[in-house]
């Protein structure tokens, strides 16, 4: 819309303006209202101006753009409540006529410039200024502000959402600006420095926030200079810093500054004193024994490669305890661990100085340094004190523990110039002197290797005797006591060796187990034990022995469901009998093994019950459906306390419901006894001996045919 004319005033009097000066005075009148119009209408706002009587003067086309009103409408002298209507008819107004007139009403009254705001239907907010005219009326001027106010609620929340997560955050933060000014802090970086807002003011430097934590004594030492200079060379870097700071009270803060795009940079505290505590300890525990606290193997090996990088001569020590078992059988576990740590005290005693090492390899094997040692005469010395400070007695909650040590010692370089050879050099001799009666030394001779190539003949030999077909099962019966009915049979191993005869099975199951033989070997007995079964009377069970190696094979269940299939032997009839060392080791393998072989029937039996330190834990950890005495208890039965051994075995079988079976039952009193004290079943040569796979079916079919004809 254009705006209004503005009309010439009065006409000048006089002759001489009639005849020269109106037309000049009319053109510069055009002039103005051209430029005046010009004005108005390159207005970024919209304008509007009344009268005293409220009708429209003048208005610009953007007055009439912001409220969509009609230009043929909206004219000058049109009254400003008609406008309104107006507004009101197009649906731009969210009021009334008379609603937005009784608004506006009190601003146009006024005889001073007012301000307000309206919000149209659309949502628009359009921002209204007026100024009275000295001759009644007013000039409006009107302003879309949307755009603005939605930008200024935006960053509202912007600051509301910074300001939340600045409260929220569990790190401290300071952020400077780019003339190293502080221009925000917030509450967690107080808490964490214990420190007030005063004690760091908005507007602080660098600087000042290092001397100010200097001088309150929360950083004990720090080169305020080396860090300003180092700061500010990563940030002119773009780069990131990250540094520890450890504070005066034990703590460590994790201080990271990362620069910001515009300038300054933004300095975040987190408190990581836990956090570096567990990795410390996570590093010591990668390196040390738990138990002992001393190096272990892998830091040993660290210290060993590092001094023989310094070709540096060093005696190496091999230790093994000798007795060790018989006190964790005597008194315990949680005993043999005490006096582990007992062993470990005195051996660090035993040594010179700081410089020589010491370190636990596992079980009751140590390894010691000794750096620098003046021949063979200073090794000989430690190695003496050692034997005689362990051989003294180990006292504890007023019992004495006796042990021995065997120490096997090699030089270097004489005996070896890397780890591996003195490593493998100071164990053949360790295995001499165990051999030679234990609790003594012997040095490293070449000869001792002898020792070490027997040991792998062995194995070498056991590794082909599968192949070869070299073992067999032997049967030995197993007595029902009360019905003196043979109830099944056990099945033990036996090696015949072309080269080496009969070879007994402690001296050959030990190394199948270290070699991992005993798993090939483990599923070829447990097949044939079932296939013989098969053949037995129905009802008549078959023991098994399996080992820890077997079962924490992963593969033990399903060959004892593929064995159960191949010979048909129904579940119920295979007894698996463990030793404790297979409970000791609680992982899920091994209990989820043994659980899932219970549930499809299979019957576990705990062997040698008794001999271990803590059977009747093991009973509590894992129910076993038979527990086997072992034969030394009966051997040992006319001693009384022997016998009230095996008395309260057998009441505690029947107490809980479980089978007790006595072992290396071999005469007519031992029996009697055993039946007297309610013994289920009963093993051993005065019920059979063990017997070929022919043999033990032939006896079973005869006691089957017993059976039948008493019946009849």
């Amino acid at each position: 819309m254009s705006v209004a004319h503005v009309k010439a005033g009065s006409p000048v009097r006089g002759r001489r303006a009639e005849g020269v000066g109106l037309p000049r005075i009319e053109d510069e009148l055009r002039k103005q209202n051209d430029r005046f119009s010009a004005a108005v209408e390159n207005m970024s706002h919209g304008l509007c101006m009344f009268d005293a009587d409220e009708r429209m003067i003048i208005c610009n086309g953007n007055y009439i753009s912001i409220f969509c009103l009609n230009a043929e409408i909206v004219q000058p002298g049109i009254r400003f409540f008609d406008i309104l209507q107006h507004s009101v008819d197009i649906g731009v107004a969210s009021h009334s006529a008379e609603e937005l007139y009784a608004i506006r009403k009190p601003y146009i009254d006024r005889a001073k410039p007012s301000t307000y705001e309206e919000t149209l239907s659309d949502g628009r907010i359009i921002n209204i200024s007026h100024r009275p005219l000295a001759s009644g009326g007013w000039v409006s001027i009107y302003e879309d502000i949307t755009e603005q106010r939605r930008a200024e609620q935006e960053l509202k929340e912007q600051h509301r959402r910074f300001d939340a997560a600045l409260a929220n955050m569990s790190q401290g933060l300071l952020m400077y600006d780019a003339d190293g000014r502080l221009i925000v802090r917030n509450e967690r970086f107080l808490e964490l420095y214990h420190v007030t807002p005063a004690d760091f003011p908005l507007g602080m430097s660098h600087r000042d926030a290092l001397e100010q934590l200097a001088r309150l004594g929360i950083y004990a030492e720090i080169d305020i200079d080396g860090e300003i200079s180092k700061t500010a060379a990563c940030l002119q870097a773009g780069e990131m810093r990250s540094t520890y700071r450890h504070l005066a009270d034990g703590r460590t803060l994790l201080v990271v500054r990362q620069p910001m795009s515009g300038g300054g940079w933004v300095a975040t505290f987190d408190d990581v004193t836990e956090r570096r505590r567990v990795e410390e300890r996570m590093t010591h525990l990668a390196h040390h024994d738990t138990l002992t606290n001393l190096p272990n193997r892998s830091m040993f090996r660290e210290r060993l490669d590092q001094a023989l990088g310094e070709a540096t001569d060093l005696a190496i020590f091999s230790l093994d305890l000798d007795r060790f078992k018989a006190v964790n059988d005597t008194w315990g576990h949680p005993a043999g661990d005490w006096l582990l740590k007992c062993v470990a005290e005195r051996l660090q005693r035993c040594l010179r100085n700081e410089t020589d090492v010491v370190a636990r390899f596992g079980g009751d094997e140590f390894v010691i340094i000794q750096f620098n040692p003046k021949g063979a005469g200073d090794a000989e010395k430690l190695a003496k004190r050692i034997v005689d400070i362990i051989g003294k007695p180990f006292r504890d909650k007023s019992r004495d523990m006796h042990v021995g040590i065997s120490v096997g010692i090699a030089l270097s370089p004489d005996d070896g110039r890397d780890a591996d050879t003195l490593l493998k050099n100071a164990d053949m001799a360790l295995y001499r002197a165990k051999s030679e009666g234990r609790n003594v030394y012997r040095f490293f001779e070449p000869g001792m290797d002898a020792m070490v190539r027997a040991r792998r003949a062995l194995e070498t030999d056991l590794e082909a005797a599968l192949r070869r077909r070299e073992f067999e099962l032997d049967f030995q019966p197993i007595m029902n006591i009360a019905s003196g009915e043979i109830v099944g049979a056990e099945a033990l191993m036996r090696w015949h060796s072309p080269a080496r005869g009969l070879v007994p099975p402690d001296d050959f199951i030990p190394v199948a187990e270290e070699i991992g033989l005993i798993v090939p070997l483990g599923e070829w007995a447990l097949r044939k034990a079932c296939t013989v079964a098969a053949g037995w009377p129905h009802g008549l069970r078959i023991a098994v022995n399996v080992s820890a190696v077997q079962i924490k094979s992963g593969t033990f269940a399903r060959s004892v469901i593929s064995a159960l299939a191949f010979s048909g032997v129904p579940a119920n009839r295979l007894e698996l009998e463990i030793t404790e060392t297979v409970l000791m080791d609680e992982s899920d393998t091994v209990l989820k093994t043994l659980r899932q072989l219970r549930d499809l029937g299979v019957r576990i039996a705990l062997d040698d019950f008794g001999i271990g330190y803590s059977s009747l834990g093991y009973l509590r950890r894992f129910p076993v459906d038979k527990i086997k005495i072992d034969r030394s208890f009966i051997r040992d039965i006319d001693n009384r306390d022997t016998a009230a051994i095996v008395r309260t075995v057998i009441g505690l079988g029947a107490q809980l419901g479980t089978t007790v079976t006595a072992e290396g039952v071999e005469t007519e009193a031992q029996l009697e006894f055993l039946r007297k004290e309610g013994c289920v079943e009963a093993q051993g040569y005065l019920i059979g001996i063990p017997s070929k796979a022919a043999d033990i079916a032939r006896l079973l079919e005869s006691r089957a045919g017993i059976r039948q004809s008493g019946r009849t």
